[in-house]
């Protein structure tokens, strides 16, 4: 069964976004860009919010203000051909390899997860990952870790009750002080 994995740039006091609502990682150098590109090769399909969609919108078209380097054309390589779900209720259409979600995100999780297919089933943006969280959805954590306190925002983790028991998989340092974390959901 496919996995639902959420990966995401996380300040070390815990938001993927700070209070002035910018994302506050600095660009990626080459460690960090080899790292996504190793993460993104294994996604079979990515489920995302509007807001991300948007954000990511930017790798899939071509009237860019300036040219694509080297590792920005790999990485559009990599990116454009997943298929993408968006969860909106304020978009009526979407571009590139994406779709609207026609159900809600446990039912599009089940029919994905039934679906022949290799690699994960990412999810993207805090709000989502909150949703697929407290549906008991996800299966691995990804964080990876800046050395940066942003003292509030968006939380890389659902506030919630809930409690989940993690375990480690893999740790290591992906450059610029980040350290990249990887938990599974204990079952």
């Amino acid at each position: 069964m496919r996995s639902v994995t959420y990966s995401m740039g996380v300040s070390l006091d815990g938001y993927i976004v700070g209070p002035d609502g910018n994302i506050f990682a600095p660009a990626p150098d080459e460690e960090m860009w080899r790292h996504v590109m190793d993460e993104i090769r294994g996604v079979g399909v990515h489920l995302m919010g509007r807001r991300l969609y948007e954000t990511m919108l930017y790798w899939e078209t071509d009237d860019h203000d300036s040219p694509f380097d080297d590792t920005e054309r790999e990485w559009a390589a990599l990116w454009n051909p997943i298929p993408k779900v968006v969860f909106s209720t304020t978009l009526s259409a979407v571009e590139g390899n994406a779709r609207l979600a026609s159900g809600g995100l446990a039912e599009e999780i089940e029919r994905l997860r039934a679906e022949p297919g290799e690699g994960d089933i990412a999810i993207g943006g805090a709000t989502l990952a909150a949703e697929a969280a407290a549906l008991g959805l996800i299966d691995e954590y990804r964080p990876r870790v800046y050395p940066t306190l942003v003292g509030g925002g968006i939380p890389f983790f659902p506030r919630n009750e809930r409690r989940v028991e993690l375990e480690l998989v893999e740790t290591r340092s992906i450059g610029s002080g980040v350290l990249y974390l990887r938990y599974r959901v204990a079952h």
